[in-house]
């Protein structure tokens, strides 16, 4: 039972992760009909401006919630204006191309910021510093630390804050709008263009947050996690129904649970094996996912 309840904290910590991540990929597709491929590179490099931060202050350990919550923000901040940037040269421009040409963009930017942060960083990993070292809120059998509470806490309320603004703002309705039909969207006059980068923005906060909260939880990065990462946080959003917010939610804590039982009862080598099978039966027995629902593709 303690082992059970140890992989049951660990697994919500993970999949807050995931949460966060996921939903990127949710909104864009939702907007432009867009799986972005490089959305777990914007993660990846959200990583290293958290990492940039944290040295540059000089945090060595304990407990530095201020200098966190600065990693977090510019981090987050960093990946919205690199994310942004990457719509505007590089989606937008093929808005109303084959949707294969996205598609292979996508694959190319992807690329793109790999290598150039591979070539930045000489290819090495990065140590985070220890900056959530607080101490244990439960000890022996099961480890729960306040880090770990921290790191939940920051990302249930990114999740809450944007759901808020996609519910309770005149952007967000506008957002909901240009998902249902963008051509009716443009003619109730709204800018579809600026929209969508602004989709993007909020896209790339959420993977740059999820990045810095990823290092500080595993104190490790590199320029290549962000291919893996991002593909589990795909299959969260694919498993949730792709373009449905709250079903993303679920599935990115579902896919962190599965990934931390899975670890612990069987082995972390069958991790990725179990998480793309789930894939693939989900999208055999339901295409829409478990919460999506059956929409009319649009030209």
């Amino acid at each position: 039972m303690n082992d059970f309840v140890q992989y049951l904290v660990n697994g919500l910590t993970i999949g807050s992760f995931l949460a966060l991540i996921a939903l990127g990929y949710s909104m864009v597709y939702g907007v432009v009909r867009l799986i972005n491929f490089a959305h777990g590179d914007i993660f990846m490099i959200g990583a290293f401006a958290g990492f940039s931060v944290l040295t540059t202050i000089g945090v060595t350990g304990g407990m530095a919630l201020p200098a966190v919550l600065a990693a977090v923000v510019i981090g987050a901040l960093t990946t919205g204006v690199v994310g942004t940037g990457i719509a505007r040269v590089a989606y937008t421009p093929l808005l109303k191309a084959p949707q294969l040409s996205l598609f292979i963009a996508a694959i190319g930017v992807s690329l793109a910021l790999q290598e150039g942060v591979k070539v930045l960083t000489d290819a090495r990993f990065k140590s985070y510093p220890n900056a959530l070292d607080g101490g244990q809120i439960l000890g022996g059998s099961v480890r729960v630390t306040y880090g770990q509470l921290v790191l939940v806490v920051l990302a249930v309320v990114l999740m809450a804050g944007l759901w808020f603004f996609i519910t309770r703002t005149m952007t967000g309705t506008a957002m909901r709008a240009l998902a249902m039909d963008r051509d009716a969207a443009r003619l109730q006059g709204i800018n579809v263009e600026r929209l969508i980068l602004t989709t993007f923005f909020i896209g790339s906060v959420l993977a740059g947050a999820a990045g810095v909260m990823y290092g500080l939880y595993y104190t490790q990065i590199s320029f290549g996690m962000g291919f893996l990462i991002g593909l589990r946080a795909f299959t969260a959003a694919v498993l949730g129904g792709i373009g449905n917010l709250p079903g993303t939610m679920a599935a990115g804590i579902f896919i962190g649970l599965v990934q931390s039982f899975s670890a612990g009862y069987i082995s972390s080598r069958w991790t990725d094996v179990i998480i793309f099978a789930l894939l693939i039966a989900v999208l055999a027995l339901r295409p829409t996912g478990l919460f999506g629902e059956r929409v009319v593709e649009r030209a």
